[in-house]
């Protein structure tokens, strides 16, 4: 064992020991600091070694199985590098990787850690013009994908190894399961440096052109420590995280945050969401912690929550922030409470609801073990804002941030100005140190010169039964500038309507203040990202261009 295994190994502990008790475990959790680190192999294969328990346990559509343990993961992953080196992909080569919640998708994360190759995750719903960019923009050497969809690189041009998976044989492709004839054991061609680039992440795009976010071997395998501790992780665990893989909350829950607790990674695929189904798949498999964004929670609340007879010991949400509501609707049923979580793609979790806080309604909780955030003042820039935008004290940098916006060296530069990284999200502190989110900083506005936060109104919206899903934009006033207007997605059994904006526009009255009231609204589905984030950019526009299929407060008085 080395000895960045030992110190790994010594920082886990102390935050599973401590797994209830924030304070200690704030002040007295150190970071990792090795100069060389390979997860996969210093890590991974160190607890792998004779381990026959379950590592990944996926559960299909049509109740087919694939349970691997710790062991069988290790080799199968020793064989693929070995496979990737004979096609040629050699350190710092960056693979492009488009594969659904499947084995191999484990199996090539593994093999690309000890190949020292650079990933480049990639949701199967990209079609063509995105893939050329991240081909162009990534520098992609290899593109590993499913055989099915190996068809939209017709229109993606370069000179990479393309590498199909599972399926019929596909012309011009070469077969992944070629992969499980090679050899067994696998010996690297030198060490891992800390700092050397491991991902990739081409962001989701919601307000402008995505952004490539570079990490490391430590920041993303060390710096999720952190999200262990939020989840509550702890060996032996059976945890379901719902994300789509080509997305960071995927690598973070589903592949560094469980196997660093030595926990279960269960998958349930499915090709449309069933609430039932997904319980009753959770309730025969023994899930004991859950993590779902919002619009998973938002459905699940939906239906009959009861229908789980065992819930979740630890259940978080992340994302977006998660709404009262929908929190309130969860604890009756299950008796757990949903804790928030916050952090992005480029870093590991900042802010979150850890278990054992005490808990306050709407709040994201407390800066992670190994976070120092700051909330910066929105004129002075200074720290120790009671409103600001959240930051991240880079004279104690956290492990689990990005090196910067590959490529953009302008772009990374404006986001560690000043010793901070900032995150562009705005949030306010109580005298307790708890953050509640407020919004993103392009997102707030005024109205009559009253700042306006959408998360909050939204919020509100939800409250209501007819409320499935709600984002506020501002459209424009003559006489206040700016009003909210909502853009609501309606729950079952709710027809759109002026009979419902009626009664929406009353409950608005009755549970916000008169400056914050929504002052229009329009039944519409709601645009968003292929992460499922919502795309406000969009409705910003939709809103500035007018729509007869818009209801305003006034018409109902």
């Amino acid at each position: 064992m080395t000895s960045a295994t030992e110190d790994f190994r010594r920082a886990r502990d102390f935050l599973l020991e401590h797994r209830t008790d924030y304070a200690t475990a704030y002040a007295g959790f150190e970071w990792p600091r090795p100069d060389h680190f390979n997860w996969a192999l210093d890590w991974f294969d160190v607890i792998a070694e004779g381990n026959d328990r379950t590592a990944l346990h996926i559960v299909e559509e049509d109740g087919t199985e694939t349970k691997l343990s710790f062991a069988e993961l290790a080799e199968r992953s020793d064989r693929v590098a070995n496979h990737l080196r004979a096609r040629g992909v050699e350190p710092e080569d960056r693979i492009l990787v488009m594969l659904g919640n499947q084995a191999e998708l484990w199996e090539t994360a593994l093999a690309a850690m000890k190949l020292r190759a650079v990933v480049i995750p990639a949701t199967p719903l990209l079609g063509p013009a995105d893939l050329r960019d991240r081909v162009d923009r990534g520098r992609v050497k290899h593109v590993l994908v499913r055989a099915e969809d190996a068809a939209k690189f017709d229109e993606v041009p370069g000179a990479y190894t393309r590498i199909a998976v599972g399926g019929v044989p596909v012309a011009g492709w070469e077969p992944y399961e070629d992969a499980y004839v090679a050899a067994a054991g696998f010996v690297p061609d030198g060490p891992t440096l800390a700092d050397d680039p491991l991902m990739l992440y081409f962001t989701s795009g919601t307000t402008a052109h995505p952004k490539l976010v570079e990490h490391t071997h430590t920041s993303y395998p060390i710096g999720h420590l952190a999200t262990m501790y939020w989840i509550g992780l702890k060996p032996g665990d059976v945890h379901l995280n719902i994300s789509s893989p080509g997305w960071a909350k995927h690598a973070w829950s589903n592949l560094f945050a469980p196997w660093n607790a030595e926990a279960t990674v269960f998958i349930h695929n499915y090709s449309r969401f069933d609430a039932g189904r997904l319980m009753a798949e959770m309730e025969r498999h023994g899930v004991t912690s859950f993590c779902a964004p919002p619009t998973v929670w938002r459905m699940l609340i939906q239906a009959d929550l009861g229908r789980l007879g065992t819930p979740p010991r630890e259940v978080v949400a992340a994302g977006e922030p998660l709404n009262p509501e929908v929190i309130e609707q969860v604890r009756r049923a299950w008796n757990v409470t949903v804790r928030d979580g916050f952090g992005q793609t480029e870093t590991a979790v900042q802010v979150s609801n850890s278990p054992g806080q005490t808990l306050k309604t709407g709040s994201m909780g407390r800066p992670s073990p190994g976070y120092r955030v700051e909330l910066l003042d929105p004129v002075s820039g200074a720290p120790g804002a009671a409103e600001g935008e959240i930051a991240l004290d880079l004279s104690a940098r956290p492990v689990g941030l990005m090196t910067g916006y590959h490529g953009d060296a302008d772009r990374t530069a404006e986001a560690m100005a000043g010793g901070y990284y900032r995150t562009g999200d705005i949030g306010s502190r109580d005298e307790d140190g708890y953050i509640t989110y407020v919004g993103r900083a392009d997102d707030v506005f005024k109205a009559s010169d009253y700042k306006i936060s959408p998360f909050e109104l939204e919020s509100a919206l939800l409250e209501h039964e007819a409320v499935a899903e709600a984002a506020v934009v501002p459209a424009p006033d003559e006489l206040r500038l700016a009003v909210p207007k909502a853009y609501v997605v309606l729950a079952a059994g709710w027809e759109p309507g002026p009979d419902t904006a009626k009664v929406l526009f009353e409950h608005s009255r009755q549970v916000l203040a008169a400056y914050k009231r929504i002052r229009r609204l329009e039944f519409a589905p709601l645009p968003k990202t292929v992460s499922g984030k919502i795309r406000r950019i969009e409705l910003r526009e939709a809103t500035a261009a007018g729509s007869a299929e818009e209801y305003r407060e006034e018409d109902f008085r």
